[in-house]
C-alpha cells in the first residue's frame, strides 16, 4: 500500500511572499528527494496555479483546489476545504484546509508550518486581508492541526504565547539556503546589471529606524557601497533621512537565488539587523558562501547563528562591524566560521524530519 503526503503549494502562480514561495518550492523537491519506501508526494494547488506544478520533477499527481489563492485565503481561514482537506497532509506554509478530522481512526494528518509572525509583529507592514487571514488560520491551527512547525526555538516560545493551545504540538524543523546555493559562473556579468561594484556592504532586514541608524553612521565615511536586501518600505525617505548619498545605496529590489549569491559573493561582510521572530534566510545564505556577519542581538539570531557570527547589541554593530574588518585574518577567520556554520542547514535534512514527524503522529 502506498502512502500519499499531499502537499499545499499556494505560491505557485500567485506569489505573497518570495521568502515562503521559494521555501515551499525546496521543501517539495527535498520532500520527493526524501521520500521513505512505499510513499510519495501529491502536490495541491490553486485553481489558477495552471501547469506550474509541472515544473517539480517527481510530484505523482496533482490536486486542484476548486479556488483560486485569493479563494483559497477567504476560504480555508473559514473552514471551507474545497474538498481538498483529508488524508495526510502538510503545509509548507501557514495556508491550509485545516478543518476537523480524526488522526487514530481515519489516519488523517495536518501539519502547517509558520517562518514568522508578521502578522502579529509588524502587521502594519502587511495587507489588512493577509493579516486577518493569518491570524484566523492560526486559531484554526489551534484547534485541528496534528502540529505546527516552525524554524526556531525562539519562534516556538512566541508562537505558544500567542496559540497557547498549541502547546507540544509546536516542532522545530530548521530552514536552509536554497539546495545547491552558491556563486553562479557569470556573477560579475550579474552584478553589473544590477548595478553592484565588486566590493560592498550588504545590510538586511530591519525595521526603518534601524536601517537609518546603520546608514547615518557611515553617512560622512569614505567606505564601501552598501547593497540593501530586504528594504523597507519607505526606503528613499531612510536614505534622505540618514544624509548618506544616494549613489552608494543599492537597492536591488527582490532577487532571484543566483543573483542573491552573485551579490553576496562581493560582500565584504553582511549586517543582519532584524530582531523579529522570522527566521534570517539572507544570513543563511550568507553564511553558507563564508560571507562574514554581524547580527543584531536577538534570541533568533543567538540560536542560528550561534558563533558563525559576530552577534552584537544593535548599539554596538558598528564597533562590532570594525573589528571583524580590522585585519585581514580577522575577516578570513570569521569568514570561515560563517561557512562551518552554514553547512547546518539543509532542506534535505528538514525534508527527512518532515516525514519523520508524519511517522510520529
Amino acid at each position: 500500500m502506498t502512502t500519499v503526503l499531499k502537499l499545499v503549494l499556494d505560491q505557485l502562480a500567485d506569489v505573497s511572499d518570495a521568502d515562503t514561495a521559494e521555501a515551499s518550492l525546496e521543501v517539495a523537491r527535498a520532500l520527493i528527494a526524501t521520500a521513505p519506501a512505499r510513499c510519495e508526494v501529491a502536490g495541491v494547488i490553486a485553481s489558477d496555479a495552471g501547469d506550474a506544478a509541472a515544473g517539480i520533477a517527481g510530484l505523482t499527481q496533482t490536486i486542484r483546489a476548486p479556488f483560486p489563492r485569493t479563494g483559497l485565503l477567504a476560504s480555508w481561514p473559514m473552514g471551507i476545504s474545497g474538498g481538498v482537506a483529508g488524508g495526510l497532509l502538510h503545509a509548507p506554509t501557514l495556508l491550509a484546509p485545516l478543518v476537523k478530522h480524526d488522526r487514530a481512526h481515519d489516519l488523517e494528518q495536518t501539519v502547517v508550518t509558520v517562518w514568522d509572525l508578521a502578522a502579529w509583529e509588524t502587521p502594519a507592514l502587511l495587507p489588512k486581508a493577509a493579516v486577518l487571514a493569518q491570524r484566523a488560520l492560526l486559531k484554526r491551527a489551534e484547534k485541528h492541526a496534528d502540529a505546527v512547525v516552525v524554524p526556531t526555538h525562539a519562534l516556538a516560545d512566541r508562537l505558544t504565547e500567542i496559540a497557547p493551545r498549541l502547546g507540544a504540538r509546536v516542532r522545530v524543523i530548521p530552514g536552509a539556503a536554497p539546495e545547491g546555493f552558491r556563486v553562479p559562473t557569470d556573477a560579475i556579468g550579474r552584478r553589473r546589471e544590477l548595478g553592484v561594484p565588486d566590493r560592498v556592504a550588504v545590510v538586511a532586514g530591519g525595521t526603518e529606524d534601524r536601517l537609518r541608524a546603520v546608514l547615518t553612521s557611515i553617512a560622512g565615511e569614505e567606505t564601501v557601497s552598501v547593497v540593501i536586501f530586504d528594504e523597507p518600505a519607505d526606503i528613499a525617505g531612510v536614505i534622505e533621512q540618514a544624509g548618506i548619498s544616494r549613489d552608494r545605496v543599492i537597492i536591488p529590489g527582490r532577487l532571484d537565488a543566483a543573483d542573491r549569491a552573485a551579490v553576496l559573493d562581493a560582500a565584504v561582510l553582511l549586517i543582519a539587523l532584524s530582531e523579529q521572530s522570522a527566521f534570517p534566510w539572507r544570513a543563511v545564505e550568507a553564511m553558507v558562501l563564508g560571507v562574514p556577519v554581524v547580527a543584531a542581538d536577538s534570541s533568533v539570531h543567538r540560536e542560528v547563528l550561534l558563533d558563525g557570527a559576530r552577534i552584537a547589541p544593535f548599539a554596538e554593530l558598528r564597533d562590532a562591524a570594525g573589528e571583524v574588518l580590522a585585519t585581514p585574518d580577522e575577516l578570513h577567520r570569521w569568514a570561515v566560521r560563517a561557512g562551518d556554520r552554514g553547512r547546518a542547514f539543509s532542506w534535505r535534512d528538514h525534508a527527512e524530519r518532515v516525514w519523520a514527524l508524519h511517522a510520529e503522529l
